[in-house]
């Protein structure tokens, strides 16, 4: 299929394409429960013809097939999430969300993007070899729905060789509008938090000497875990490690009985991971006898990094200068430190995690992610459609 041929079947399906994503738009689900979302995403693949398994994630989580005319070992898929915010829509957008959740993310774009890119593929089976999977999964943003959609047979039945993901809005504020973006090796930050739950004695604040003050450990606690970086980490290692809660007492003249610290690390390395888990522990139980109180840590291994596999990623910047131009692609000058759970795909199947550029303006500014006016340029959304199309028949391409 050639690159005029892509860039005209984008076009001509655009308005449906903006149509599946506006009325996903105004059903944002939470989390790894999306029945009003996977309904109907499978009502739309009934109306294509396409087979698939929605028995994923308790019924959350959907596995399409598109197979070629022709039969091969490759298995190439193709990954969106379903999942929503628990943030109230400010946009004043006309299909704004009502309920009090919002695809603050892009999520309702990707699952759009995806259905038309199977639109197409499904009636054009002649154009490649092989098997196409569609991955639609829920979870993505809390608490991961890519870990189970594995565990559960999703890269399984065919085993898939090849595997892409793509995140739309503006991650890097330095990509061009209207770009893909990639980089080869770590592309995103792994993502951990960390809960310590410092217990001492309460007492009346003017006899602080007959208590066990959870504060003053505490303080010292926030100040040596900041040591980590500076001090065990060296400085070629990115790392973070952000207290973003620190909570405790409830009264003036009162020293609690407990306080909570919470927060995130974020690297490049699973050892590394581990070596600031490690740290994290021993100032903790340092802090404990210093200070007579007792510090529970709790670390959670949430999501690893994304590594793209540097020769998807030479292919895929080959594919793509050939169908969409040198001018549409983009080197990201260095990786960011947000995560995604498509790393867990990355660590099964070779593969790569896609930009697209398509930051949308609400009262004339773009308001990032996560955001209460966040949104996106639905214009740009044939650009995905072509980068997903392009690497599909190009990896699949017929003997």
């Amino acid at each position: 299929m050639n690159p005029k041929l892509l860039l005209q079947l984008a076009q001509q399906i655009l308005p449906q394409t903006i149509q599946w994503r506006r009325a996903l738009h105004q059903m944002p689900e939470i989390g790894l429960e999306l029945p009003k979302t996977v309904a109907y995403v499978c009502g739309v693949l009934d109306e294509l013809g396409i087979e698939y398994d929605s028995h994923y994630v308790e019924g959350n989580g959907i596995v399409a097939l598109i197979h070629g005319e022709r039969p091969a070992n490759k298995v190439l898929a193709l990954r969106a999430d379903m999942d929503g915010l628990p943030i109230q829509e400010d946009t004043g957008l006309d299909f704004a969300s009502t309920n009090g959740a919002m695809h603050a993310c892009g999520h309702d774009a990707h699952t759009a993007v995806l259905l038309s890119v199977a639109a197409i593929l499904s009636q054009h089976r002649d154009q490649f070899a092989g098997t196409v999977k569609l991955i639609f999964q829920p979870g993505e943003e809390y608490p991961g729905g890519a870990l189970p959609m594995i565990k559960e047979g999703a890269l399984e039945n065919p085993r898939v060789t090849r595997i892409y993901g793509m995140h739309q809005g503006q991650l890097d504020s330095q990509q061009p509008e209207g770009t893909i973006g990639l980089i080869e090796g770590p592309m995103m930050a792994s993502m951990d938090r960390f809960l310590i739950e410092v217990q001492g004695k309460g007492y009346h604040g003017a006899y602080p000497e007959l208590s066990h003050d959870p504060i003053v450990a505490t303080g010292q606690l926030i100040t040596a875990l900041q040591t980590i970086k500076s001090r065990n980490i060296s400085a070629f290692d990115p790392s973070i490690l952000s207290i973003t809660r620190v909570q405790g007492g409830f009264n003036q003249n009162i020293i609690p009985d407990t306080v909570e610290l919470e927060g995130t690390v974020r690297t490049y390395s699973n050892q590394l991971r581990e070596n600031i888990h490690q740290r994290i522990q021993g100032i903790a139980d340092g802090i404990a006898q210093a200070f007579d109180v007792q510090c529970k840590v709790t670390y959670d291994y949430k999501y690893p990094a994304i590594i793209n596999t540097p020769e998807a990623v030479e292919e895929t910047h080959q594919v793509l200068e050939e169908v969409l131009g040198e001018d549409a692609l983009y080197t990201l000058p260095q990786p960011l430190m947000s995560s995604e759970d498509f790393a867990f795909y990355l660590e099964e199947v070779p593969g790569a995690f896609i930009y697209l550029s398509n930051p949308g303006h609400i009262e004339g500014q773009f308001h990032g992610h996560h955001h209460p006016k966040f949104d996106i340029n639905e214009d740009y959304l044939e650009l995905a459609i072509q980068t997903f199309l392009a690497l599909t028949l190009d990896y699949l391409k017929t003997p």
